[in-house]
């Protein structure tokens, strides 16, 4: 399993700051779309790891001779705050088919610690499939791997990619301990702090109120 990290100095930078800064949150159609342009970045480097077959194309002065990807990923986000992102991959890798799974924290009442809950799956089959796994924040990791496993019920993918935009750094040993080795984890900035609450510290609050609004 390896783990990709976003490490030279690039426009990514000023998205990563700007999604970051407490001024800059107040817009949440920026806030949606910082996300969606790392999605795509992000999406541009993953794309340098898929097979790829020699190809012609029929130009009006001749043939050209290309590579183009061997097959479309299929493209998973967890419901709500994973959209922007997933949009982003989507603008990339175009033709790709989507999943939408709903995961949530059950608080416990008078606690800290929570459950979390995975409700509503759509998915086509995943049997031999590149599945691509996006969620903003992967903080302690176990929604991910929760859905994760839900989705083998759409059958074993060949491949696994994970993309988040901010990791905790337990949250990316909690996912390389329980996802299989022909996993690939994505993320533009990690962190080594997290609350009790399982907060990333100094990550960014909440991704999915700060892209939709605040939720009862």
């Amino acid at each position: 399993m390896m783990t990709e990290l976003l490490r030279e100095n690039s426009v990514v930078n000023r998205f990563i700051a700007e999604i970051r800064d407490q001024e800059v949150q107040k817009d949440p159609m920026r806030f949606r779309r910082n996300l969606e342009r790392i999605g795509e970045v992000i999406a541009y480097e993953l794309s340098k790891k898929l097979d790829y077959t020699p190809s012609e194309v029929i130009t009006p002065l001749g043939i050209a001779h290309t590579a183009l990807p061997n097959e479309q990923p299929v493209l998973a986000t967890i419901l709500r705050a994973g959209l922007p992102l997933h949009q982003g991959l989507l603008n990339y890798f175009d033709r790709a088919d989507s999943a939408f799974v709903s995961a949530y924290r059950k608080h416990r009442k008078g606690e800290d610690g929570f459950d979390i809950e995975v409700e509503y799956l759509s998915s086509p089959s995943l049997e031999d499939r590149v599945l691509i796994i996006s969620d903003p924040m992967l903080a302690s990791g176990r929604s991910m791997v929760l859905v994760y496993k839900a989705l083998l019920r759409l059958g074993k993918p060949k491949a696994v990619h994970i993309v988040s935009v901010i990791a905790s750094a337990e949250g990316l040993d909690y996912v390389r301990t329980h996802l299989p080795p022909n996993t690939r984890i994505w993320v533009a900035a990690i962190d080594e702090e997290m609350t009790a609450q399982a907060y990333i510290v100094p990550g960014l609050g909440d991704a999915g109120d700060l892209a939709y609004g605040t939720k009862l």
